[in-house]
């Protein structure tokens, strides 16, 4: 497949606008589209095959997303994300999710349970067979937070999703975080089915520090 294969969007009026965004946030994601890297409209256009004003109704998407900048002079750039930036936002997601872990066992029904048995059940195979995890690990948080039962708790970790994605495709870069990613998922698991809130919070909460380790070891390599 060639690079502008990758992008391209198929005639389907109905579907253009999300399928640019798809395609230009998954680019980002996948680091196609590298962090500092200016994009020009012209180009989108020409790589995508649709309107200007399609492509420029993405880019502001993905601007609300925090997915890239508005630089003076410069135009629409890759979001570039620090050292200091990623340390931050991992202890927030640390503590959202240990939240997140506690709200499961206390507010969760067998329906929730089961479908998190199954979210993770899934990651093993995809782990198994060394395909990507990253949409597998979004639907057992999916059903994580859905468990756990508090609208206000998922929409604050929905606002911080797209930078956290980033920040996730780079840990899970570094070499063997993918095998003690699932293991701590894992232990999620586990203290959720034993019904132990504290073992649950605390599982959540490691999960993200072992992540945002691997993070800034991979941010200390790209910018080597």
């Amino acid at each position: 497949m060639t690079r502008a294969d990758a992008f391209h969007i198929e005639r389907n009026p109905a579907l253009i606008r999300s399928q640019v965004l798809d395609n230009l946030r998954q680019a980002i994601l996948d680091r196609r589209l590298a962090p500092g890297q200016r994009l020009i409209e012209r180009e989108l256009v020409e790589l995508t095959g649709v309107s200007r004003t399609s492509v420029r109704e993405a880019l502001r998407e993905l601007a609300a997303e925090g997915l890239v900048t508005a630089i003076p002079n410069r135009g629409m750039v890759v979001t570039s994300v620090s050292a200091e930036e990623a340390r931050q936002l991992y202890q927030v997601r640390s503590a959202l999710e240990a939240l997140a872990g506690r709200l499961f066992v206390e507010n969760a029904g067998p329906a929730h349970h089961k479908a998190l048995v199954r979210a993770l059940e899934k990651i093993d195979r995809l782990a198994a067979r060394g395909a990507p995890l990253l949409a597998a690990k979004d639907a057992f948080y999916d059903v994580l937070f859905e468990g756990g039962g508090n609208d206000a708790l998922r929409a604050v970790v929905g606002g911080l999703h797209a930078r956290v994605s980033v920040l996730r495709s780079l840990s899970m870069s570094v070499p063997g975080r993918l095998e003690h990613s699932v293991k701590e998922l894992h232990a999620i698991v586990d203290a959720a089915r034993a019904g132990d809130a504290d073992a649950a919070a605390a599982a959540c909460a490691k999960h993200v520090e072992e992540a945002g380790r691997a993070g800034l070891i991979a941010l200390a390599e790209q910018d080597a």
